[in-house]
């Protein structure tokens, strides 16, 4: 009994032992796995990326776009430089795709947000097509402060929720962007305030020269002018700013409640020249401040269909002109049409003369005005149409439009600086104008089809040659038209734009 007794504790000790081996063998399990959550703090298409407390929404859009009396680009249209012969090229393609990101997370002191979209935009004309990278937002958001590259806080009216093409532009920097540093106090019931350092905004600053008919301008030459005349139209200007010094200071006050939003607005702007002509110790004009002040609102109007509204902003500037026309070329307007020429410059400045002749001028800063105004409705919730028009309006003070003028003796002006005398009928007064109906078709919740008519016109500044008739100028070819005498007139232009845009989580 004693011998069975430890036979049957040997077994039993040898099972357990070969058991306990075997269990060492066994894989260990694994830990669970820790899925995607989803993150509502900050509404649909938001996730916790997985071990943090960071909220991430991936997003983007895809567009195609095309468009007939563009002058060759979307971005630097109408008068560009614009000649409409054969060489012109009226039809524009362009294919866009941008991914963006949007990362936030709940801090101390409130949301903190970074932000960053990234693509490619492929613009093509058929000969030889652009690709470039497309990133036009890179900025943080934290305790009231935006730092980075995202939108000036002057802005209010946004060209591109209202509209495909733009005549005088505005002073949206919505696509592009801009460099801020600014801070923005919530006072509640939808009030805030906003005050920044910004990148500084510019045109040009043109210098008027130091001598009558001392500026050239290579292969436009009034017709009939002596040999060896050296004379050109005013848009040949040698024009530039000093360096960059100080930033633009910015700041609104706004307000976003339930029947739409206002702003009132401004910025300072300094406005600088490098130096007089010929100046022998490199003198130079003294610094000027500049400022553009402006208003916006948008109201809406469910009253005729839900999702209607008007939306507007007026702006006035001294000095600071690409705070009315920042989406368009910045420098000159030019076209030509026909046997037909018309002709704008965008300054921010003139001065001229010579520190030795004693005719150095001080800057004359240029006045300008515009307006821009839409009202959207919907036929249906998934058509609507946009009705918007602009007007820009530039104006150089009496010394400025002697100074243009004085330049070039062919035009009948004299004298330079602060002698400068403007001939009969130069006037470099500039408006430019325009309206558009864009229609729209939300096929699903993220796909618009939409196409958009407008029509533009430049009303043009004014010479009137002393080797030419009146009413018209002289002008040597300019590569694509002859040379000949051409009717200085206002110049318009019709154009057409259609576009396809898919969005996901924008």
């Amino acid at each position: 009994m004693k011998m069975v007794k430890s036979l049957l504790l040997g077994s039993a000790a040898g099972l357990v032992a070969v058991a306990g081996a075997q269990a060492a063998d066994l894989p260990v399990k694994a830990k669970p796995v820790q899925y995607v959550k989803i993150c509502s703090l900050y509404g649909a298409g938001f996730y916790y990326i997985p071990g943090t407390d960071t909220c991430l929404k991936v997003g983007g859009w895809v567009r195609y776009e095309t468009g007939y009396g563009y002058n060759g680009s979307f971005t630097n249209e109408w008068f560009n430089n614009n000649t409409n012969n054969r060489s012109t090229n009226e039809n524009n393609w362009r294919v866009k795709g941008v991914i963006s990101f949007d990362a936030r997370e709940q801090t101390e002191y409130g949301t903190l947000r970074s932000y960053a979209t990234l693509g490619v935009s492929n613009n093509n004309i058929g000969d030889n097509p652009t690709t470039a990278n497309y990133v036009n937002r890179w900025f943080i958001q934290w305790a009231g402060f935006t730092v980075g590259h995202a939108t000036s806080f002057y802005d209010f009216y946004l060209i591109g929720a209202n509209q495909y093409g733009f005549v005088s532009g505005g002073s949206d920097t919505s696509d592009g962007g801009w460099d801020v540093l600014g801070y923005t106090a919530q006072f509640g019931n939808g009030f805030s305030a906003s005050v920044a350092a910004e990148v500084q905004r510019r045109t040009l600053v043109r210098n008027a020269g130091g001598a009558a008919g001392a500026l050239t301008v290579a292969g436009v030459i009034p017709v009939g002018a002596a040999a060896g005349a050296t004379l050109g139209i005013p848009w040949g200007l040698p024009a530039g700013y000093a360096g960059h010094d100080v930033p633009d200071l910015t700041a609104n006050l706004r307000v976003d409640q339930a029947w739409g939003s206002a702003q009132i607005m401004g910025a300072l702007h300094n406005v600088s020249a490098p130096y007089y002509t010929g100046s022998p110790d490199m003198q130079h004009p003294s610094d000027k401040l500049g400022f553009a002040i402006g208003a916006g609102v948008r109201i809406n109007a469910p009253m005729f269909a839900a999702g209607d509204y008007f939306a507007a902003e007026v702006d006035y500037s001294k000095g600071a002109l690409r705070y009315l026309s920042h989406t368009t070329n910045v420098g000159d307007y030019f076209r030509y049409e026909g046997s037909s020429v018309g002709f704008g410059e965008l300054s921010d400045a003139v001065y001229g003369g010579t520190v030795a002749g004693g005719t150095a001028s001080n800057l004359e800063l240029t006045t300008a005005w515009n307006v821009n105004a839409a009202f959207t409705h919907f036929w249906t919730p998934a058509w609507k149409s946009t009705l918007w028009g602009s007007y820009t309006s530039y104006d150089y003070n009496n010394r400025a439009n002697a100074m243009l003028c004085s330049g070039y003796a062919a035009f009948g002006s004299a004298g330079s600086g602060t002698t400068a005398v403007s001939g009969g009928g130069c006037n470099m007064d500039f408006n430019m104008w325009g309206m558009g109906l864009r229609t729209e078709w939300a096929a699903t919740k993220n796909l618009s089809i939409g196409l958009e008519v407008l029509y533009a016109n430049l009303d043009s500044a004014s010479l009137r040659s002393a080797i030419a008739p009146p009413g018209t100028v002289a002008l040597s070819g300019n590569g694509t038209k002859p040379a000949s005498l051409y009717t200085l007139a206002d110049q318009d232009i019709w154009a057409v734009r259609f576009r396809v845009n898919r969005n996901f989580y924008p």
